[in-house]
């Protein structure tokens, strides 16, 4: 009987043992890595003195998180893309614009000569972001605001006086947008935006339209710089108008990225391969892996950006330099 107590507590002590290892393994099992995206047409005004104005606003988040739910790394970043066309409805702006992230144009962007505590929008969207760590997501929708959503508590408002009510619901959609996708506890976080208005078309038989299209990626890397996960999304928000000016698009439309629509874009039947886009976004994600930023720069290409390699072209014939050019990106800022 005694023989068969103790042999009891070596089973028991085995168990736990094994349930702790899991739970914990190399830090990865437990830690989990979102994005969110969110865009809105909504400040895009009709032609008026012979130009009008497309505005995208899009708002990027990305978060990792641990098996409490509780944020370890926060990234926030925003891209506002304006770009004008006339009252007969030509677009203005050339084609080959390229836009900056307001991370990436930093005191460029111009907010802080108005800030009331002399600090640019970047500066305040980090400060934002390094707040929320160790918070979960309940604890982020409980952060102080008044009705305009600016932040009232004294432990935020010398960092911040800009609004956080996006902020706010953005990290949110990050967290219940998080899955485990390798990422360690104290990997680098990385967040990266690309996007230009190169298939804008202007109106003429058919409504014109500005089209801002966007690559995001987001990227977790060890002490090596390799890749440990990677998430990749794209949007294409457009704002549309007639051969007057006149936008004709719901400005309060709501807008979904690549990964949200899935299916619905509907490239699979067009696909040679039967893959929708957000399905070879994910296995390019998966491919960069284990692979630094200049691995990545390196891997093969043809004349139109499309992976030549064999361990590629199976599962992704979309063109792939501008998964590369902003997965780059996200390395390199990388946090």
């Amino acid at each position: 009987m005694e023989n068969i107590k103790r042999l009891s507590v070596l089973l028991l002590g085995i168990l736990l043992i094994s349930v702790m290892l899991t739970g914990c393994g190399n830090g990865n099992d437990s830690v989990k890595t979102g994005l969110a995206v969110v865009n809105s047409i909504s400040n895009s005004t009709d032609a008026v003195d012979g130009e009008g104005v497309a505005e995208i606003n899009t708002m990027i988040y990305a978060v990792t998180v641990d098996g409490a739910g509780k944020i370890l790394k926060c990234a926030i970043d925003a891209v506002q893309t304006k770009a004008g066309f006339s009252d007969s409805g030509a677009v203005i702006t050339p084609l080959d614009t390229m836009y900056k992230t307001k991370n990436e144009l930093g005191d460029e962007y111009g907010m802080k000569s108005n800030s009331k505590i002399g600090r640019e929008w970047n500066e305040q969207a980090s400060s934002f972001a390094e707040y929320v760590v160790g918070k979960t997501a309940k604890e982020v929708s409980g952060i102080a605001v008044d009705d305009q959503t600016y932040p009232t508590g004294a432990d935020l408002t010398s960092s911040v006086t800009i609004h956080i009510g996006d902020f706010i619901t953005g990290v949110q959609k990050a967290i219940e947008n998080a899955k485990n996708i390798g990422s360690g506890k104290d990997d680098k976080l990385g967040l990266a935006a690309r996007t230009d208005i190169a298939k804008s078309v202007s109106a003429g038989d058919k409504p014109g339209y500005i089209q801002a299209y966007s690559f995001y990626a987001v990227t977790t890397t060890d002490a090596n710089g390799k890749i440990t996960g990677c998430i990749l999304d794209g949007s294409q928000t457009n704002v549309n108008f007639d051969t007057t000016g006149k936008i004709t698009s719901d400005l309060n439309a709501v807008f979904e990225t690549k990964n949200e629509l899935g299916d619905k874009y509907g490239m699979k039947s067009q696909s040679g391969i039967g893959k929708e886009w957000n399905e070879q976004a994910a296995a390019f994600a998966a491919n960069v892996v284990g692979k630094t930023a200049a691995e990545v720069e390196g891997i093969t290409v043809d004349e139109t950006k499309h992976a030549t390699g064999a361990d590629l072209i199976s599962s992704v014939n979309i063109s792939i330099g501008e998964f590369q050019e902003t997965i780059i990106k996200a390395i390199n800022g990388a946090k």
